[in-house]
């Protein structure tokens, strides 16, 4: 069951908040309370039901291991033991079902061997679910988890808005949220904040990201084939494809939880405005990389031990932020460069002069476009020649129509042709990236944009339009580019 399906938009989602609220309208919390958590299960289970007893088991146990923390005293060595059992048994189910038949198929490579072992599906959304548990144990650790009873602990993990795909939430914001009352009462500003935030995502995923993907695929498949042009409408339409899925997802699952009265977190905030790498990862996947600083970058020395210390921490952290994302030497890759980005980025900041915005704008987007390469192509061989078309090494060439134009540049290597096989939109993509490019660089987001909402008519007859397009498009419903994580 999609967000961006009917299924959900017409028949699950009015049905959870219906009862719910009216089940709160009479004050029987305990019983809202239960719904939530039958309905986010019911959600979860949809997907495939042999998935729900995984995550009832991680939930069980998790919340057990940090009853345990909790009655042996945060950070006391009793309490570590348990801490180090639940990141275990976490770590193990995300070893087994994401990395297993990846670390087994490339040993054998290495090793010459024909090693194979049945192919593992990996349940939905077991990276988000499992994040947010161990960031649970280790604040349990330090005292600082907001404690709550195993039926809030379940609401929160399984909370259907973030439970597939995030934003990887923090307990210690989201779960007094299900234990206060007033959170139990309708509120008409919620409900209209929340739905405009969910329209406003849905056509972020539906009318642009949906649209511009067909421009993506014919060139990533044929990646040793296509030429300049194409190579860079398939990078530029894959950087824009991401951002408008993946923060519209985030923007509809805030949303929701805005329409129960819940806060989620603000998981984009305008990324490929940054001036700065560290800029564009305050921006990008902001949950992410708070995890990833919180949990993994500051536990092994942060910056406290020396500049070749901070710099090798940076590289693991996004190594294994990339590696988090897919089991494939493509998110490695993509982890390490972030992690060279990152750590150049701090080199300079202490050694090197501020550079002009423009300046800092221009390198900062074209690293990520070259990182999104790789987290896109099927194979780093394939990330490598689009690359390599990409800056011109394999020739350049471009439209016959422009030759009058640009016919000088012909004793330089520059080449013109009539067809482009792999330009699925034609010179028409060439517009839409430039306008995209615009309206991510310039325009205000949705989150900015919701700072003016008001439920005005001005509002009403948008949104209403902007719905009534998605729904029409509806009828093409695809999966969101983060449920493979």
């Amino acid at each position: 069951m999609l967000f961006n399906s009917y299924t959900f938009i017409f028949g699950f989602l009015p049905i959870a908040l219906i009862v719910f609220f009216t089940l709160t309208k009479f004050r029987f919390i305990n019983l809202a309370r239960t719904w939530l958590l039958i309905a986010s299960l019911a959600f979860y289970a949809n997907w495939n039901i042999s998935y729900l007893p995984l995550l009832l088991i991680s939930i069980s146990f998790n919340y057990l291991m940090s009853s345990c923390i909790e009655q042996a005293q945060p950070n006391t060595e009793k309490a570590k033991i348990f801490l180090w059992l639940g990141i275990c048994f976490n770590l193990g189910l995300l070893g087994y079902y994401k990395y297993a038949n990846f670390f087994v198929s490339s040993l054998g490579q290495i090793l010459q061997t024909n090693w194979q072992i049945p192919q593992i599906i990996l349940p939905l959304g077991i990276s988000f679910y499992t994040f947010i548990q161990i960031a649970y144990l280790v604040d349990s650790y330090n005292g600082k988890a907001k404690q709550s009873n195993f039926f809030t602990y379940s609401i929160f993990v399984s909370f259907f808005p973030h439970v597939i795909a995030g934003p990887i939430s923090d307990n210690k914001d989201v779960i007094p949220q299900f234990q206060k009352l007033r959170n139990y009462v309708f509120s008409h500003k919620n409900m209209a904040m929340g739905l405009a935030l969910f329209i406003l995502g849905l056509a972020k995923k539906v009318l642009i990201g949906d649209n511009i993907a067909a421009w993506v695929t014919p060139v990533f498949n044929n990646a040793s084939q296509v030429s300049f042009i194409e190579a860079w409408v398939g990078a530029l339409s894959y950087t824009l494809q991401l951002y408008f899925d993946f923060s519209g997802y985030s923007d509809m699952a805030i949303g929701l939880g805005l329409m129960l009265n819940i806060n989620l977190p603000i998981n984009f905030n305008s990324p490929y405005k940054a001036f700065s790498i560290s800029d564009f990862w305050r921006r990008w996947h902001i949950t992410l990389s708070n995890f990833l600083r919180d949990y993994l970058y500051i536990p092994l020395g942060g910056s406290r031990r020396g500049e070749i210390r901070r710099y090798s921490n940076l590289i693991i952290t996004m190594l294994l932020g990339g590696l988090w994302h897919g089991a494939g030497w493509t998110f490695i890759i993509w982890g390490v460069l972030h992690g060279m980005y990152l750590s150049i980025n701090h080199w300079w900041k202490l050694h090197g002069k501020a550079l002009p915005k423009s300046l800092g704008w221009t390198i900062t987007f074209l690293a990520v476009v070259v990182s999104w390469v790789f987290f896109r192509a099927r194979n780093a061989a394939d990330a490598w020649q689009i690359l390599q078309t990409m800056i011109g090494t394999k020739g350049i060439v471009i439209s016959s129509n422009y030759e009058s134009l640009f016919g000088w540049l012909s004793p330089i290597g520059v080449k013109f042709s009539q067809t482009f096989p792999y330009l699925k939109g034609g010179g028409e993509s060439l517009i839409v990236i430039a306008a995209l490019l615009v309206c991510v660089t310039v325009l205000p987001n949705t989150n900015q944009m919701l700072q003016w909402f008001k439920p005005n008519l001005l509002w009403v007859v948008s949104l209403t339009t902007i719905a009534a397009l998605c729904l029409l498009s509806l009828n093409r419903v695809s999966e969101f580019l983060y449920f493979q994580f």
